[in-house]
């Protein structure tokens, strides 16, 4: 059994608490036990997970960037999605659920279990990621 950390921008928490619960449902459905760490916002998650790099076996990074009247939705989308990507080619398994879209009902259809379930999709990619990088260490 592997120990995943969630690590949730919980800036919309309406949003965060449907991809909660998408994540959290992919992670016990598949064994595995988590525990959910809370940042300010999207930028915070890659430094959080680097942070906990060595004390849990993969990682679930969820949130909500909506795109709002300035330049500041794609610093955020953008930087979040690169910071994630540099910290998985430096070997860690994460899945990636942090949702960038134009407005709160593209949000919510995304992050709602019983739609697109981009929370457990997220988890469901890291556990994959976490088996790929046991398979390629043994």
């Amino acid at each position: 059994m592997a120990n995943i950390l969630i690590v949730e921008a919980r800036f919309y928490e309406h949003l965060n608490d449907l991809l909660l619960e998408g994540a959290r449902g992919a992670i016990e459905a598949a064994g595995h036990s988590h525990e959910t760490l809370t940042v300010p916002g999207a930028l915070e998650v890659p430094g959080a997970i680097a942070l906990a790099a060595d004390k849990y076996d993969a990682f679930v990074a969820i949130g909500v960037v909506i795109r709002g009247e300035t330049y500041h939705f794609e610093i955020v989308a953008g930087e979040s999605a690169r910071a994630l990507m540099a910290l998985t080619l430096d070997g860690l398994a994460i899945g990636n659920g942090i949702l960038t879209t134009e407005n709160e009902a593209q949000a919510l259809t995304r992050a709602r279990p019983t739609e697109k379930d981009k929370g457990g999709e997220a988890a469901k990619a890291a556990i994959r990621m976490m088996e790929l990088q046991q398979a390629f260490a043994g």
